[in-house]
Order: structure tokens, then C-alpha cells, then sequence
């Protein structure tokens, strides 16, 4: 049964049932949870980064995870010891529309959701962060900020791997392609403004460029590096998760499966090619998405994506969204784009 303790403190002990407990003695509620109700925390603060810091705990053992905004996973689910307290940090970005660009607003400030298997919250303090390191998100309904159950893009989990000092915008919108992402003002060029000297920008658009011209799907992505680049950013250009979609011999061998259009445009093969010729690093998700649902097989594979749900072999779940996530991080880590301290290893 779930359990939600909210500031539970020292507990004061009486000498007897009728002796008289100064006010001094009881600990004061701490101002943080102020903000909370049971469950959920809301700061009328306006669109920024923030640095949340978070004391978790009760008298009882408890288990405790974090999401926010739009089903954003900020912190993995934490174990405490009855009466331990456990402090975490991390680093959220607040925004409007505060999910999927071309989406609803969503509410003002910041919205935080405890969640996990016995949740404690004994603390929690909201700050403006300072010089945050951040990453961008430019991509599809595989990357997105998913508004609803039982859709999640990796975008959506990627934060919960990231420590205080490095947040993630999630830019990513359903159903776009490098087409639609450069000609819609809500998109590219809403985004472009926004990235500062330093700044990620991790690219993965291919799912519906169905119809995309391989010169044209090139020049796009051109136009995508070049635009990061003017503005001071380090573009990184990542291939798509593939599609369950399995050959009889078990393989992922398909043009279904690996992103080959109907005009036979590679889209990894093209991106691998962009990224070499414009000197850019790729995640080559494809490649890693490709051997591990291999390895899971055509059965242990449905839980990656939508099978079971929806008959959806393109959209992962919220497992698989933040199975895939890790494999982001991962590549990040290796090829020295985040520090290894900016990073969670669970």
C-alpha cells in the first residue's frame, strides 16, 4: 500500500500523557513544504531554470521518486531507512508551453509529483539556478515530453539522470519532421533564440520524414548544425530508435525497422554522413536501440515499446523510454559531451 508522509520530523517524546510539551519543543514545519499537499508540490515561479533540493524521509522506511511539469522524470525512485533523511538535487527547466511545443500551456510554475513505491518528503527548497548547464531537445514523438499514460518519449526520462547543474529543455514534438520542425514558428524558430554559448543541442528527427528527398533530408539537417552552431551551441546529431519490427530470423534487417523511407532515403546512414562531413558528434541510436532489441527478442521486446498497450511497435513506454535515456547518457558520458559527475548512474 502506497504511504505519504509529508515533513514528518523527531518525534517529541512525553514523559507522561498529561505533562504540558512547551511550543519551542515541536520542531517548526519547514517553509519549503508550505508549497505541498500531499503528493505534489506547486512554486509560483515564472519560466526559468531552477535548482530543486530535496530532503526525502519519514519515520518509517519509505521509497521516494520525483517527476514534474509535463510526466517529466527528475529523480529515480530513492530508498531511505526509517528515520534516515536523504537529501537530493537536481536542476529543472520551466517553460510555456511547459510540454510538447505545439501543445497546451500548461499551468504556470513549476509542478512537482512524488511518486515511488512509500514516498517521504521531509524538506524541499526551489532556487533560481545559476550558470546551469543545459541540454536541448530537438526531435519527434519518440523524444517528446508525452502528455498522457502509457506514451513517454526518451526525452522525458533523460532527466532523471541528471545531477544539480544540468537541466534539459525538451523542444521534441509529435509528428515532426525535418521539414515541418524548420517551417513551423513554434518550433525551430522559437528554439534557435533560446540556445546559449556552450549548450547541447541533441537533433533526432527522421520518424516522419517519410516523403523527405534524401538532398532535401541533408540540407535540413545542414540547416539544423549551422543554426545551432551561429548561436554558440554544440549540435549532436542522433539516429533514431528503430522500429519493432522483426524479420523471421529474429533481426531488425528491415527498412521498417531501421528508418529506410518509401524513396529509399538511409535516415541513420544519412546522419552518420552529416555528422562526418560537418565534424559534428552522433549518438547512434539506431545502432544501440538495433542490438538490444535484438537481445531482448521478438517477446521480451513488446515491454520497450506499445505492443501490449496499443499494438505500437514506434513508441516506447515509460520502461522503455527511460531504457533508451540511459543509453543517451551513456554515449554522452563516452564521448565527453557531459561531465561524468553531472550525471546519475541509476
Amino acid at each position: 500500500m502506497r504511504r505519504f508522509n509529508l515533513a514528518v520530523l523527531a518525534a517529541v517524546a512525553l514523559a507522561s500523557g498529561l505533562t504540558a510539551v512547551p511550543a519551542q519543543a515541536h520542531p517548526a514545519r519547514p517553509p519549503g513544504l508550505d508549497h505541498c499537499t500531499a503528493g505534489a508540490c506547486h512554486f509560483d515561479v515564472p519560466p526559468g531554470t531552477y535548482d530543486v533540493k530535496v530532503l526525502l524521509g519519514g519515520d518509517g522506511a519509505s521509497s521516494t521518486a520525483i517527476s514534474g511539469e509535463t510526466r517529466r522524470s527528475l529523480l529515480p525512485e530513492t530508498a531511505a531507512a526509517a528515520g534516515e533523511r536523504v537529501s537530493r538535487s537536481f536542476t529543472v527547466n520551466v517553460r510555456t508551453p511547459e510540454g510538447e511545443p505545439t501543445g497546451p500551456e500548461g499551468t504556470p510554475g513549476l509542478d512537482l509529483v512524488l511518486g515511488g513505491s512509500a514516498p517521504a518528503l521531509a524538506d524541499i527548497k526551489v532556487t533560481r539556478a545559476r550558470h546551469p548547464r543545459q541540454i536541448l531537445l530537438v526531435g519527434d514523438s519518440t523524444v517528446c515530453d508525452q502528455p498522457g499514460d502509457p506514451y513517454s518519449g526518451w526525452g522525458q526520462q533523460l532527466p532523471r539522470y541528471l545531477r544539480k547543474g544540468l537541466s534539459v529543455a525538451n523542444y521534441a514534438d509529435s509528428g515532426e519532421s525535418t521539414v515541418s520542425y524548420l517551417s513551423e514558428p513554434r518550433l525551430w524558430a522559437t528554439v534557435q533564440p533560446l540556445i546559449r554559448p556552450g549548450d547541447l543541442v541533441l537533433v533526432q528527427l527522421a520518424h516522419n520524414d517519410k516523403t523527405t528527398d534524401g538532398a532535401t533530408y541533408r540540407a535540413n539537417l545542414e540547416t539544423l548544425v549551422a543554426g545551432v552552431r551561429e548561436k554558440g551551441g554544440n549540435p549532436v546529431l542522433v539516429t533514431p530508435v528503430v522500429r519493432r519490427w522483426f524479420n523471421s530470423d529474429g533481426t531488425l534487417n528491415n527498412g521498417t525497422a531501421l528508418l529506410v523511407n518509401g524513396l529509399g532515403v538511409d535516415h541513420p546512414a544519412v546522419i552518420r554522413s552529416v555528422a562526418a562531413a560537418e565534424g559534428v558528434p552522433v549518438v547512434d541510436l539506431t545502432a544501440r536501440t538495433k542490438s538490444l532489441v535484438e537481445s531482448l527478442g521478438v517477446e521480451g521486446s513488446k515491454a520497450i515499446y506499445l505492443y501490449n498497450e496499443k499494438r505500437d511497435n514506434t513508441h516506447t513506454s515509460v520502461h522503455g523510454a527511460t531504457v533508451y535515456a540511459g543509453l543517451v547518457r551513456d554515449e554522452l558520458v563516452a564521448q565527453g559531451l557531459v561531465p561524468a559527475g553531472l550525471v546519475r548512474v541509476g
